[in-house]
Order: structure tokens, then sequence, then C-alpha cells
């Protein structure tokens, strides 16, 4: 027998700031994840471009608690009370395990640590010689520890969603998966933008595109998975009250798919090397520019659904 879901909390009634951290979160923790693969190949030249992803992610970070505030109005200044307790003769920090929102503003402190010292490996690597070799395996194991960091971060704004009791966002357990797999999608996409203006990272272009068409298929599928679940516990008509942002999603991930076709075939012909890129076509920037408006257009879906 079907029992559908019982929901009796009030919407939290978000403003496009909440999108705006919701957005930059995926895109930060997907490119210091990216920037880790890349370092992790071994390949020299892929370092530029494992460098401005390390770049990307370290520059995003601060927008974060800045859209995060925002949406708390009036009260924001009050926002270190979720990391300080300022509870009289309890002193101390203000970490609560079983609160996935003082365990997500912990994330994001420990994340920007990881995100901050790598970029200033970064940059000081640039400052010795633009050509220098790749990390040792300090640094790699560093990168890895962050990157895992980085991947909860990327995925935990949808985890917050699901554990929620708001309709929609608590009928299924696709979101923090679902956000994983956008995240990591628009971060590649926007590196690909930001690869222009470094001409020595345009080795990695081939496999960064043909990254971000498989981060598309694995997304498809998580929305697929998304509305079965919904349907089953009869709340998808009101996940499609945001149909036309829905279908903004759907254009990002036919574009990237699109690139991945093209990209997977240039390979083929340059012999599977991945050294086919040489610069970027305007194709690549609109297909990358559909693919953050797709990202974006996705999460606004999923938040404004349930208010």
């Amino acid at each position: 027998m079907y029992l559908a879901a019982e929901h009796f909390v009030r919407a939290p009634e978000w403003t496009w700031f909440i999108l705006g951290y919701f957005f930059l979160a995926g895109l930060s923790g997907g490119a210091y994840v990216i920037a880790t693969l890349l370092r992790l190949s071994g390949d020299p030249r892929d370092e530029p471009a494992a460098r401005v992803g390390f770049y990307t992610s370290f520059a995003l970070i601060p927008l974060c608690p800045v859209f995060l505030t925002a949406d708390l109005g009036p009260g924001w200044l009050k926002f270190w009370h979720m990391l300080v307790n300022t509870t009289p003769g309890n002193p101390g920090l203000n970490f609560k395990y079983w609160s996935p929102i003082s365990v997500g503003v912990w994330v994001l402190v420990v994340f920007s640590l990881f995100a901050t010292i790598s970029a200033l490996a970064a940059w000081l690597s640039d400052r010795r010689s633009a050509a220098a070799p790749p990390a040792g395996p300090l640094s790699i194991a560093f990168n890895v520890m962050g990157s895992i960091v980085g991947l909860f971060f990327a995925s935990y704004t949808g985890v917050l969603l699901s554990v929620s009791n708001q309709p929609v966002w608590s009928d299924t357990w696709m979101l923090g998966g679902l956000f994983l797999a956008s995240g990591l999608s628009g971060a590649a996409a926007l590196l690909v933008l930001l690869m222009r203006y470094r001409p020595d990272s345009a080795f990695s272009l081939v496999r960064i595109r043909i990254a971000d068409g498989y981060f598309s298929l694995l997304e498809l599928g998580l929305i697929v998975a998304f509305f079965i679940t919904v349907a089953s516990a009869g709340t998808a008509g009101k996940a499609l009250t945001t149909a036309p942002l829905w279908a903004l999603a759907l254009v990002g991930l036919a574009a990237s798919l699109v690139g991945l076709r093209g990209e997977s075939r240039r390979v083929q012909v340059s012999g599977g090397d991945g050294s086919a890129a040489g610069s970027i076509r305007l194709n690549a920037v609109l297909v990358s520019v559909l693919v953050l408006v797709g990202v974006l257009a996705l999460r606004a879906a999923i938040i404004f659904s349930a208010q």
C-alpha cells in the first residue's frame, strides 16, 4: 500500500543568495577534485591545468560564506556563533556532529584550509617555473585528503536538503550524488573557460571536456532516479513547478554530452593521447557556458520547488 510522506515544517523561504552558495560550493569542491585527478595522472603536462583547478577552488571559497550569510538577513553578524559557543560558562568551539548545518559549516572551514594551502603551493611553483615538475608524494597525499573533503563539500548541500522535512527534498536520497555530479560537471566547464588564459594548460583540455561529459552522464542518470523517487512519494508534480529551470538544466546536459561525443572522436583521430587540444575553440566556450547555466538551473529547480 502506498503511503505519502508526511511534511510538517514550514518552508525555509530561502532567497537567491542561497542558490549562489549552493552553486559556488559545488564548483569549488569540484575544481579541487579535478585538479587532484590531473595531478594523479603523473603526466607533467597536466600540471598547469591542475594549478588552474587549485586557483579556481581557492578563488571561489571566499564567496561561499558571503552568499550564505547574506541569506541570513539582518542576523548575519551572528554567523560566527555557528563556529564558537557563546553560552556563558561553556566557551569553546561549537561543533554538533548530529547537526547537518553544523557539520557543513565546519566542512567549509576545513576545505578552505586545503584550498588555500594548495593554491599557495601552486603559486609558489609558478613563481619558480611554469614548467616545474609535478608535486611530490607528500603534496599529492595532501591533495587527496583535500579532495575527500572537497567531495563532501560539493555534495553536502544536497545532503542537507535530503535530511530536511520539506516535500521533494526529503522524498529522495539522490540529492547528494546529484549535486556532486553536477558540481564536478560545472567545475570542468569552468576550468575549460579559464584555461583560455593559460596556454600551457591546453594539453589537458580534451580530457577535461571528456570528463565533463561523463560527469553529465552520471548527472543525467541521477536526475532520472530523482524523478522516480519523488514520483513514488507523490511529489513529482511539485518538483515540476520549476519546469523551465529543469529545461535549462537539460540543455546544459545535452551540450556537455555533445561535447563528449566530439572530443572522443578527436582523441580517436589523434591516436588517443589526449594532446589534440591546441586552442580552445568557440564551440568549447559555448558548451562550457551552457553547462554552467544548466548547473545553476538544476540547483534553482530543486531549491525553489519545495518553497
